[in-house]
């Protein structure tokens, strides 16, 4: 389970989410963030910018083996 910001709903019934993955840096001990993302199924009524919370299903598609779970609508990162 993954916990991310909604970067684009321009599909049908799939939604990009991307989680960010903070990192040590080894040499120098500096925080990295890292995002990968993720194809998620939205069967829900999902907006840009929302904070979802994402868990790994069945093959929906080809790249998409994610489903939304809980949708967090109030709470929107800048």
């Amino acid at each position: 389970m993954f916990k991310g910001k909604i970067v684009s709903e321009k599909m049908n019934k799939t939604v990009i989410v991307a989680v960010e993955f903070p990192k040590r840096h080894p040499k120098y001990a500096k925080s990295i963030k890292n995002t990968k993302r993720f194809k998620a199924r939205n069967e829900k009524n999902i907006k840009l910018g929302d904070i979802v919370l994402i868990e790994e299903s069945r093959p929906y598609a080809k790249n998409v083996n994610w489903k939304v779970i809980e949708i967090n609508p109030t709470k929107k990162e800048k």
